[in-house]
Formats: C-alpha cells, sequence, structure tokens
C-alpha cells in the first residue's frame, strides 16, 4: 500500500504507473488522510501523521506505508 503526492488526471494513469493497482481514494487534503489512515490501519508504525509527513519532506511523489 502507498500514498503519493503527485497529482494523477484518472486512475488510469495509477493504473499505469504501478503494476498490481486495485484501487485509489482521493485526492484528499493532508488530515483527511491522516484520519482515514488512522480509523482504517490502526498498526502503522511509524503512525500515520509521521509517514505522512516523511512523504511531504522527501523529493519522491510516493511513499509504501509500513506497519507493525
Amino acid at each position: 500500500m502507498l500514498i503519493s503526492k503527485k497529482q494523477y488526471q484518472s486512475w488510469r494513469e495509477v493504473q499505469d504507473e504501478f503494476h498490481g493497482y486495485t484501487s485509489s481514494l482521493g485526492p484528499w487534503g493532508i488530515q483527511e488522510t491522516v484520519d482515514y489512515l488512522n480509523e482504517e490501519y490502526p498498526d502503522l508504525k511509524p503512525t500515520a501523521s509521521e509517514q505522512v509527513g516523511l512523504l511531504l519532506s522527501e523529493a519522491s511523489e510516493y511513499r509504501v506505508l509500513s506497519f507493525k
């Protein structure tokens, strides 16, 4: 599972870029993303907030989420 800060025009663009793509959510703001991840994936480690913050501070356009 990954999160991305890249803006896509459609889900087909995402599908073309990522083999095995099955679904996407958003686009969402930062807090919406953190809230969703906290609710749906409480076993994220580091926390959802930390992982979203790392993505925003990195040059990379996406980040693979890590779990406990």
